[in-house]
């Protein structure tokens, strides 16, 4: 027989276990999530000199209850960049992160993981970014995809954001976006032109005014 001291040990484990993962995945539903928001950054378009955009179809993979839109934005000079946007619950939208989803769609790490860290809308920012190639029987594809997270409108790249945002229980949707730029075919280290270093500022700063409207 089980002794008593142990009994409430096990227990209080896998109570605690059960209640972690249902304010994860909002099982508790704790805090009401702000659709409205949400609906206002899904519609979000970069406003940036004179780029157009057009909405296009993500492919990249999505755990349950999280979406995704894309936008591809482009100018006189064909495409600069794509930018995706994802909601969710914390456990869904804090995995699948591009370092993980690009090798399993075939593509190479050019560049590891870094974090860039800089100022939007008054206040500190960190994102992930990394470099990527796909090479085919008919063309090279290079990318370079930036990365971070937010709950408020502050850009954040958290060493270990599944269980970051796990703690985060008074935020029941996060927040994730993705920019993807175009890289030439070169064998050296290729720094962002000014249109697109322009255009992934002013996306991190519109993205996050409009997460920081209630």
């Amino acid at each position: 027989m089980m002794k008593p001291l142990t009994f409430c040990s096990v227990l209080a484990l896998v109570v605690c276990g059960a209640f972690v993962h249902g304010a994860v995945t909002q099982r508790w539903n704790i805090v009401a999530s702000n659709t409205e928001r949400t609906a206002r950054l899904h519609d979000l378009e970069v406003k940036f000199e004179d780029l157009r955009s057009e909405p296009v179809d993500t492919e990249m993979p999505l755990n349950e209850r999280s979406v995704a839109t894309s936008r591809r934005y482009f100018g006189a000079g064909g495409s600069v960049a794509v930018v995706s946007f994802i909601s969710g619950i914390p456990g869904s939208v804090a995995t699948h992160t591009p370092d993980v989803c690009y090798p399993g769609s075939g593509y190479k790490t050019l560049r590891a993981t870094r974090k860039e860290t800089f100022e939007v809308n008054g206040a500190p920012a960190a994102v992930y970014v990394a470099d990527f190639e796909k090479k085919t029987q008919t063309k090279v594809d290079r990318v370079r995809v930036r990365w971070a997270w937010t709950t408020d409108g502050a850009w954040v790249a958290p060493d270990n954001p599944r269980w970051q945002f796990a703690s985060q229980l008074r935020a029941p949707t996060i927040y994730k976006v993705y920019i993807a730029s175009s890289l030439p075919e070169s064998d050296t280290e290729v720094e962002d032109d000014p249109v697109v270093k322009g255009f992934v500022a002013a996306t991190w700063a519109q993205y996050g005014a409009a997460c920081a409207r209630p």
